[in-house]
């Protein structure tokens, strides 16, 4: 393969909401491109980039899959990514190692919750966005409403550069509005076309939106604003010369209508990305921290490689892959780098360039090219390799937190060290996936972007470790705490014919403020007991406090004082003050009014206006109470407080009642007094679940 300069480099990240058709318009450019000799299709499961056995098990993109193609001499990158909010982190590190974004929206459907989040993120990162309409081969498509639609949703400068002729069943052609052409493509497939000048209403039409589009790109250069100004308009190499530069200010954010499965729309597309799209020079440098931590620039002309691996992969024929794009430098194969996360050396084996799992062996990769490298030793996603003589990192990039939580519960015995390894391999590839292991709760409890998201990572968890599991509701970590002040005097005694066992201990508990956990303390007077028994006691409380009283659940949030007790010269002991010690705590702990306590969530929920007062209901029905509501990008943003016990599934719920447009985020807050009808219920379902556990 061709080695590339980083100015013949387009890196773009296809994104978009779910079933917007993004596989298959990058099948499309693959096939008109000629890396693919003809189309494949979702529900064979023969596209390129969705390729994984749970892609083609459940017809849809997980992972983020970079392609390439060559067009008009360019090297093409496109990351195809999935569509689902589940499984957003593959769409973030897409558009984090992007150059700009290719964001796709249904002909019918419009801008879906999917297409906002992409658009934010991809404007944070200050990439520009050019916007493709896909699926104009439909019935009932309206491209005057959809681009009044684009338009209110992200601006008045959303232009068409593409217009779909004859929209609908047959569609195959378009009016160019830089060409000022009506384009006819092949209804075979192959992407090829024909071109004829625009005549009649598309004259006219095509006239006036290409004045628009001179007045747009002379808006982001100077010189061409004086030029316009001076002869009223540009030449048409003036206006070619100045759409980079627009594209990059978002003068104005293209748009293309497409047919993905037909292959039409998709050549012009190609010819624009090509010639003015972005490239790893319009982002010269990339913020990094260096070996002590300052901040530092690592520039595209550096000599120096510096890679980040935006993702690693695990496929069962060829093992780990390590997807990498080149900041700075050139990486080559057999080159020792320095991996300045992990403080490790690796040796670049192997180069690929990838199509799915399609791989064209390199030697060298060029700064601002994307690769994979094949079993790097110890090397996880985020990670930078660079060289030893200039240790830099990149950061690695914040992935939204987990919203939610299943309890997995192995079939088998013998089989926790198997699904630790998976556990600790799957959340490597996936930094959206956690997992960790509730010692007070004897839980593992696994945590995701949503329930596809779990099934997904369950299914890879089974088929990759052999391991046979159930997934469940995970118990709630609720508190044991008082309300009030208790005392108790207990005596152990145990004679056993030879040496016996005496001990008393007298205790007091008061409730402390939240969240200061347990504090142990003695005021013990005179010389009843010996203070070498305290660190007794003190261990036999700690006990108590770890079983928990009430219901098996930890003691937070009591101060214990040992004020008095008696002992024996003979039989007073070590296990007699722990003894003691415990069962005094439990009978002041039961005299000061007990109580349990339950973790609190904050939760925002970002919805469209007219699913407010369904959101609403729903939140007080689990006994939330709201914080506060805003609005942002289109969007109503309500912040609220939700007991844990209440969010079980709570994202499903949610996409019923908004239709698949309602997003929620949830974080721990604090604990909480239960509501004292709901405690009984706990207390029973708890000494219910002990039992179940001793019988087993």
């Amino acid at each position: 393969m061709k080695t590339y300069q980083a100015s013949e480099i387009r890196n773009f990240a296809v994104v978009g909401h779910a079933t917007s058709g993004k596989t298959m318009l990058c099948e499309a450019m693959l096939a008109t491109a000629g890396e693919i000799s003809r189309m494949g299709s979702i529900a064979n499961g023969s596209t390129v980039s969705d390729y994984h056995p749970g892609e083609k098990l459940h017809q849809i993109s997980i992972h983020a899959t970079p392609l390439h193609l060559e067009w008009l001499g360019r090297k093409l990158n496109p990351i195809d990514t999935p569509g689902y909010m589940d499984f957003i982190s593959e769409a973030l590190v897409a558009l984090q190692v992007g150059d700009f974004a290719l964001v796709v929206v249904h002909a019918l459907h419009g801008p879906a919750l999917g297409t906002d989040t992409v658009w934010r993120y991809a404007t944070n990162y200050g990439i520009p966005k050019i916007l493709v309409v896909n699926g104009c081969d439909r019935e009932n498509v309206d491209p005057e409403a959809m681009l009044a639609k684009l338009r209110a949703q992200y601006g008045p400068r959303v232009f068409p550069l593409t217009w779909p002729v004859n929209p609908g069943p047959g569609f195959n052609q378009e009016l160019d509005v830089m060409r000022s052409e009506i384009v006819t493509y092949a209804k075979d497939g192959s992407g090829k076309y024909t071109e004829q000048a625009a005549e009649g209403s598309w004259k006219e039409r095509v006239t006036q939106w290409h004045r628009e589009l001179i007045e747009y790109t002379a808006e982001a250069d100077d010189s061409l604003m004086e030029k316009f100004f001076e002869k009223g308009s540009l030449t048409e190499e003036e206006l070619r010369a100045g759409e980079h530069t627009a594209l990059q200010k978002q003068a104005f954010v293209p748009v293309f209508f497409t047919s993905a499965e037909t292959n039409v729309g998709v050549a012009r597309l190609l010819d624009f990305i090509a010639k003015y799209g972005s490239s790893p020079i319009d982002r010269m440098k990339v913020q990094a921290n260096d070996a002590d931590g300052n901040p530092v620039d690592v520039a595209l002309t550096g000599e120096d490689p510096v890679l980040y691996v935006f993702k690693t992969t695990h496929e069962d024929q060829f093992g780990d892959l390590s997807l990498f794009r080149v900041y700075s430098g050139s990486v080559h194969v057999n080159m020792d780098l320095y991996n300045s996360d992990r403080k490790v050396n690796e040796r670049i084996g192997q180069i690929y360039s990838l199509n799915g799992r399609n791989r064209s062996a390199v030697e060298v990769l060029n700064a601002g090219d994307i690769g994979a490298a094949v079993k790097l030793r110890d090397t996880h996603t985020g990670n930078t390799l660079c060289s030893p003589k200039r240790v830099v990192a990149i950061p690695k990039m914040v992935f939204p937190k987990p919203n939610v939580h299943m309890a997995l519960k192995l079939k088998a015995k013998g089989e926790e060290d198997k699904l630790a390894a998976g556990l600790a391999a799957l959340h490597d590839e996936d930094p959206t996936f956690h997992y960790h292991v509730d010692a007070a709760l004897h839980q593992t409890v696994i945590s995701g972007q949503g329930e596809l998201h779990l099934q997904i990572v369950s299914e890879r968890l089974k088929r990759r470790y052999r391991v046979d599991f159930d997934l469940a509701e995970p118990r709630i970590p609720y508190r044991e705490t008082i309300r009030g002040r208790g005392e108790s005097k207990y005596r152990h005694k145990k004679q056993t014919g030879g040496a016996g066992q005496f001990a008393e201990v007298w205790m007091r508990v008061e409730p402390l403020p939240r969240n200061t956990g347990v504090e142990f303390t003695e005021s013990l007077t005179g010389q009843n007991v010996d203070r070498v028994f305290v660190p007794s006691v003190e261990k036999g409380v700690n006990s108590a406090c770890v079983e928990g009283i009430l219901a098996g659940y930890p003691v937070v949030d009591v101060k214990i004082d040992f004020y008095d007790g008696k002992m024996h010269p003979v039989d007073s002991k070590d296990i007699a003050f722990q003894i003691a010690g415990k069962e005094a705590f439990k009978e002041s702990f039961r005299a000061a009014r007990p109580c349990l306590l339950e973790p609190i969530y904050n939760v925002e929920v970002r919805i469209p206006e007219e699913f407010m007062g369904n959101v609403l209901g729903d939140l007080s029905s689990r006994r939330g109470r709201i914080q506060g509501m805003d609005s942002a990008d289109g969007y109503q943003i309500v912040k609220a407080q939700v007991p844990q016990n209440e969010l079980y599934l709570y994202s499903a719920s949610l996409r019923s009642l908004t239709g698949g447009r309602g997003y929620h985020l949830e974080e721990f807050s604090h604990y909480d007094h239960l509501p004292a009808d709901r405690e009984a219920k706990v207390i029973a379902e708890s000494k219910k679940h002990h039992e179940e556990e001793k019988n087993t």
